[in-house]
């Protein structure tokens, strides 16, 4: 690769429609350019963020200075907002959708509180068992949230096996769940989680799973960086992301970028 080169990157998870960014939105995506972020995708977490994020798909590119593509889903973390019929309505907004509607997600498991009650585990299930028939349907990519459920999530997928698989978001398994997911042909996402030296067993397999089974995330305004505590999370980050993961497989900030952004580029039809 020449030295000149610059291959802008791709925040894959990042919440940029949250109210935390309605003061200055439009700087953090002036801050995410600077900072050579190309795209950044959004994926929904409730069904009153499908619309409004839909309308954004329409707004022209050259108005932003990030191209921004998206995700429709409903994430187990507001599962009592959640109505069985919303699968119904997001089948029929996935019919009709734009081309920057690319994915179908955040959904997934979490079963983070040991208490949670069976019931809700049961809702959780279903409704993450429906959005996976979508994928299938639509034959689009997840974006899978999971918290304590890897195993759960696995065989969900393995029966479903869909197609165009997908990206496990904020990735924190084991090294025989990450390979599981590689088996079934989904990316690994990570983020300001591998900036932490105390995180070994996540930074070992940032730096040793292949390359083309990695995508880089920030989840802002969440997961901040180490060294950014307290502070909200933007976009922008995601380049420092990089940087670390470079630093830990021991290979240069471009071929990260590079590669990184390929993975997005090729599982989005970008």
């Amino acid at each position: 690769m020449q030295a000149n080169v610059q291959l802008p990157l791709f925040d894959s998870h990042c919440h940029l429609n949250f109210s935390d960014f309605d003061g200055d939105r439009a700087q953090v995506l002036n801050r995410a350019k600077k900072s050579g972020i190309s795209h950044i995708c959004i994926p929904a977490t409730k069904q009153q963020e499908w619309l409004p994020l839909i309308h954004e798909s329409e707004v022209p590119s050259k108005e932003n200075p990030v191209d921004i593509v998206m995700a429709l889903g409903l994430h187990p973390w507001f599962i009592s907002e959640h109505k069985p019929e919303y699968l119904e309505v997001l089948d029929k907004l996935l019919e009709q959708r734009s081309a920057r509607v690319v994915a179908i997600g955040e959904t997934g498991l979490d079963f983070f509180d040991h208490n949670t009650a069976a019931q809700v585990r049961d809702k959780q299930l279903a409704l993450f068992t429906g959005h996976v028939e979508l994928a299938c349907l639509h034959k689009m990519p997840l974006i899978i949230h999971s918290r304590k459920s890897h195993d759960d999530i696995l065989q969900v997928l393995r029966r479903w096996k869909p197609e165009r698989a997908g990206i496990i978001h904020a990735f924190s398994g084991s090294e025989q769940q990450a390979m599981e997911y590689l088996k079934l042909d989904f990316k690994l996402g990570f983020g300001g989680g591998i900036t932490y030296p105390r995180a070994s067993k996540t930074r070992h397999l940032a730096a040793t799973l292949p390359i083309n089974s990695i995508v880089l995330e920030t989840d802002a305004p969440d997961m901040p960086l180490n060294g950014y505590q307290g502070q909200r999370n933007e976009p922008g980050r995601v380049k420092l992301v990089a940087e670390c993961l470079a630093e830990l497989r021991g290979i240069s900030f471009m071929e990260v970028a590079q590669a990184t952004s390929h993975n997005c580029r090729s599982l989005f039809r970008i």
